[in-house]
């Protein structure tokens, strides 16, 4: 990429409300790439090369998730096993991501991972399983057993969150972004926000839906608790110097709907917005489901982006729908859905679907494709649709 103005600070600028050309196009190839080299089928233009080297031959810009910092379990200890065999054991550990514990899970061999985390109150047991065609097609492991299982595991997790503490990983996000370049942005992610939390991480989608039936104390306590580490989160993040903050939510209308969004998401966005905007930094939700139902809630969010936005094909919000309903914000990052790159889609129909999205455009965005670029993309209308948006005229 020859731009004097690189991808990143294009990017930046569009959050601020100014259209620079050509646009920004940040995205993730990772899953794409790492499938095509398990597979050995990597196209001849591109073998060889490192991820970022393939971003800059393709013509996109990197976009890569980070954790800005990790939590000491203390009274925790933490063991696992994978296909029956020893795989981690660890007392007091420093884990990234709670509670999905990716940092232990391994994501290139089959199999089912068994973690328990064994406290003075009791001990909770996660399981996460990976299918040999999702190694091959470098699909993230299925959480198959959500730690909370009964109202006897409220409390366990209850011990958890009041003995974890903050640990900085601050050095770990400038590096990167130093490492990935001026073509690249590094996003830190917090956790999700304490529903999506507990609807995808601790109970599951059927179960949390009970729950709030049959449990609705311990639901709440358990929600005011993530609630109060979401805010302890925020607050250490004053110190990190970064233009870019994002909580990594999977939202989807049907799943979270509108009565449930404004009940448990609404007033948390609007309060956590707030605190990070004051601290300089803009904010986004990692959005990649069906957000029709909540077009409208999410232009009162005080968010400042909506990165992965999936339109039609891959859902049935229509990219016209966001675009008129957030003219005042959020900002849209995504719009490129990944169906429109598979050969089923035919060549006529992709060149449409750009064309008509690109004549759309009059105000700032960042695009990409959504959710991200998966084995069947073809990157060649990759390309294409790169080397579309470098010569688009201003």
């Amino acid at each position: 990429m020859n731009n004097i103005v690189g991808m990143r600070q294009r990017a930046l600028a569009a959050m601020h409300g100014e259209r620079l050309y050509p646009l920004p196009m940040i995205t993730r190839l990772e899953t794409w790439y790492k499938s095509h080299v398990r597979s050995g089928s990597l196209p001849a233009h591109l073998r060889g090369l490192s991820l970022d080297e393939v971003h800059a031959a393709v013509g996109v810009g990197r976009l890569k998730f980070s954790a800005p910092f990790a939590f000491r379990l203390h009274k925790v200890e933490v063991q696992a096993i994978f296909n029956g065999d020893p795989l981690y054991q660890d007392y007091e550990p420093v884990i990234e991501n709670i509670p999905g514990m990716w940092d232990i899970v391994p994501t290139d061999r089959a199999g089912l991972t068994v973690t328990r985390l064994i406290t003075p109150r009791g001990a909770l047991t996660l399981q996460h399983t990976l299918l040999p065609e999702h190694v091959l097609t470098a699909t993230d492991p299925y959480l198959k057993l959500h730690l909370v299982q009964g109202e006897e595991d409220y409390p366990v997790v209850e011990f958890i969150l009041e003995n974890a503490e903050f640990v900085p990983l601050f050095d770990k996000i400038y590096s990167e972004q130093v490492e990935i370049g001026d073509d690249g942005l590094v996003v830190p992610l917090l956790y999700r926000i304490p529903f999506q939390q507990v609807l995808l991480e601790y109970l599951g989608e059927i179960d949390l839906f009970y729950a709030l039936h049959d449990h609705p104390t311990s639901v709440r306590r358990l929600l005011d608790l993530l609630d109060q580490q979401t805010m302890e989160i925020i607050h250490q993040l004053r110190a990190l110097d970064v233009p870019y903050v994002e909580f990594p939510d999977n939202l989807h209308g049907l799943m979270t709907n509108p009565r449930l969004f404004q009940e448990y998401c609404l007033p948390g966005y609007q309060k956590y917005c707030s605190v990070l905007q004051a601290q300089g930094k803009k904010v986004g939700s990692h959005t990649d489901g069906n957000l029709r139902p909540l077009l409208g809630l999410l232009a009162q969010s005080g968010l400042d982006v909506c990165e992965s936005f999936s339109p039609f094909p891959l859902t049935e919000c229509l990219f016209e729908e966001a675009w008129q309903a957030w003219e005042r914000g959020p900002l849209i990052w995504g719009a490129i859905p990944s169906p429109i790159l598979e050969e089923s889609f035919s060549e006529a129909d992709f060149h449409r679907y750009l064309e008509h999205l690109l004549e759309q455009i009059d105000r700032p965005i960042i695009l990409g494709i959504v959710d991200l670029c998966m084995r069947q993309n073809s990157i060649e209308r990759v390309e294409y649709f790169a080397r579309k948006v470098q010569n688009q005229p201003v």
